[in-house]
Order: structure tokens, then C-alpha cells, then sequence
């Protein structure tokens, strides 16, 4: 009977332990972020100095526990057209995931449309976090989203190989005692 008691007990735990893991990956860290007050900002061709486009309809959600959970929408009048004659594109990045609830950034369907050709990603900030980089990507029909990315440097610093010149400096993860 005990051994019944205790299997019953330990299955509940980690039944409860799965939900609350879930519910704190999926839901618990997020929360909604207001449009940037400077709007969105691209990197123009041969300037570090970023530049706002235009935007309407922005929803944004963003977390603490990682730089990397950033994820934004809204849409532009700018054309592609305009925007790969005025910007700094990038090249070979894919939107990461967002949980299902946030409706408005289907990362398979945006993958799927800049494997097309009828989305395309340009850079929006270098290093807003130490080794990561805002990302922006639009469509033909003037939707946009938004995402952070990995850079040389963050992929350098969190495999764990010397971070070279190149990069800014590290940020001190444990501030010093006196």
C-alpha cells in the first residue's frame, strides 16, 4: 500500500513540476512591450547611425530571462524595393519561434516567404545585447517582424572560444566586490 501511496505522490510531482515548466517557458517570462519610441530602426548602406521607417499596427513581446526572446510585428508603407536600395540586408538568418499565442509572428510562414524571395531581412542593431543583433525582416505587402539573433561574437562567447578584438567588450557578469 505505501509503495502505492508514494509511486501516486511522485507522479504527481512531476506532473505538476511539467506543468509549471511549461507554463514558465511558454507563457510565465513574457511580456508585452510598447512600440520603441524612436519607432523601428535600419541600418542604412554605409552608416552605423540606424534610421526609423515609418510603422503602424505594432505588438511586441520580450522577456528578462533571455536576449534572444524578443519578437515584434507591425507593418510599413516602404516598399523592398526601397528599402534594399536604402539599407543593410542580412543574409542567411532565420526568425526563430515565438510562443503560439503570439499570433502575429508565424516564424515557419516568414521562413517560408524569405525562402521565396518575397520577404527579405535587413539589420537593425548591432550588438543591442552583448553578441546579439536586432533583426527586421519585411515582406512584399509591408508586414514586418522583428528578432533578435546571435552574432559572431554571442556565438564566440557562449560556445565558449576566446572572444577576439573584433567584438565590444564583455560585459562583467558578476559585479565586483569591494
Amino acid at each position: 500500500m505505501m509503495g502505492k501511496v508514494l509511486g501516486i505522490v511522485i507522479m504527481a510531482s512531476a506532473l505538476l513540476a511539467g506543468a509549471a515548466l511549461y507554463y514558465l517557458q511558454v507563457y510565465g517570462f513574457y511580456q508585452e512591450v510598447d512600440a520603441p519610441a524612436e519607432g523601428i530602426m535600419l541600418l542604412p548602406l554605409g552608416s552605423a547611425e540606424g534610421e526609423v521607417i515609418p510603422m503602424e499596427d505594432f505588438s511586441a513581446i520580450d522577456a528578462d530571462s533571455s536576449p534572444i526572446r524578443y519578437r515584434a510585428c507591425f507593418t510599413t508603407p516602404y516598399s523592398l524595393a526601397l528599402l534594399t536600395e536604402t539599407f543593410q540586408m542580412v543574409e542567411d538568418v532565420e526568425p526563430r519561434n515565438a510562443p503560439n499565442w503570439f499570433d502575429c509572428f508565424d516564424a515557419a510562414a516568414l521562413g517560408a516567404e524569405l525562402k521565396e524571395g518575397t520577404a527579405l531581412t535587413f539589420l537593425s542593431q548591432k550588438n543591442i545585447h552583448f553578441g546579439v543583433d536586432r533583426i527586421v525582416a519585411v515582406t512584399q505587402d509591408g508586414r514586418g517582424y522583428v528578432w533578435h539573433e546571435l552574432n559572431d561574437c554571442g556565438d564566440k562567447d557562449y560556445d565558449g572560444t576566446i572572444v577576439g578584438e573584433e567584438c565590444p567588450a564583455l560585459p562583467s557578469r558578476i559585479a565586483p566586490t569591494e
